[in-house]
């Protein structure tokens, strides 16, 4: 984690590659905008040829219920943008938003997420990822990771050690100590900023942390939580819960404005 702290600021100044995250923190950033709109709607439309979206009218119409009073509420250009949304038929819990403007939801995410705050904790959530722009920033960390890498491996070579050894070592090492730390990081900046957006367009922030408590009762294997992309889901909910509080008052205000979603199965 230190070293990916001292890594992007320098190459920040090299290559003028800084960025800030809505939420005020520092970001690399060598990818544009431009490149990962056109990524996404690539990986969308491949997703479309391979038969991957259903016919679901009503499971459709109602999370592009829930998405459209979420996007109404985001900083431009998102908020002018067109979205589309499409049900994925997977039974698995998840749901995913592209640069482009695009959204995915599998039918599996309604038997988690049973009601509309609930949905809208999953997409403001995914929405936060695409206007904090952390899909580019990934792409930018990897691509200094690896740069990082092949010169760890050419220094050790130079100094006898052997070059596959050593960049397995530094592979390893960048990825626990950089990489997968850095997107919790991300992943917990979305929660922040999804509920957020939430309780904006008139969801009951509250729902966030019941939401992840469901999620955490799934059951299954679940990988240790320092090696894992996103925070646990008991602190995660602990978390949320804390923030909801505070934004109490910005969802009742937005629902005396007239925010006041209506979206239904």
């Amino acid at each position: 984690m230190k070293f990916r702290h001292v890594l992007a600021p320098v190459l920040c100044s090299l290559l003028a590659a800084c960025a800030t995250s809505p939420t005020g923190r520092s970001q690399l950033m060598m990818v544009s905008d431009n490149d990962m709109s056109q990524m996404g709607l690539t990986a969308f439309n491949d997703m479309r040829k391979q038969g991957k979206f259903v016919d679901s009218p009503r499971e459709r119409a109602y999370a592009t219920c829930v998405s459209n009073a979420l996007i109404a509420v985001l900083p431009p250009p998102w908020n002018t943008q067109q979205w589309e949304v499409q049900i994925i038929d997977d039974n698995s819990a998840n749901a995913f938003a592209l640069p482009g403007g695009r959204i995915g939801v599998n039918r599996g995410m309604f038997k988690v997420a049973t009601d509309q705050d609930q949905l809208a904790v999953v997409l403001g959530h995914e929405l936060s990822h695409v206007v904090s722009r952390h899909g580019a920033e990934r792409m930018s960390d990897n691509m200094a990771t690896q740069a990082a890498v092949l010169a760890g491996t050419a220094y050790a070579a130079t100094r006898g050690t052997n070059a596959g050894y050593a960049a397995a070592a530094l592979g390893v090492g960048a990825e626990v100590g950089i990489l997968l730390p850095f997107s919790r990081t991300q992943e917990s900046e979305a929660d922040t900023l999804g509920q957020r957006y939430m309780a904006q367009a008139g969801f009951d922030p509250r729902a966030a942390a019941a939401l992840w408590q469901k999620m955490g009762a799934q059951g299954g294997a679940k990988p240790p939580a320092f090696l894992s992309t996103h925070p646990s889901s008991s602190g995660r909910a602990q978390s949320l819960s804390q923030q909801a509080q505070q934004l109490m008052p910005v969802y009742e205000q937005a629902r005396a404005n007239g925010h006041s979603p209506n979206c239904r199965l």
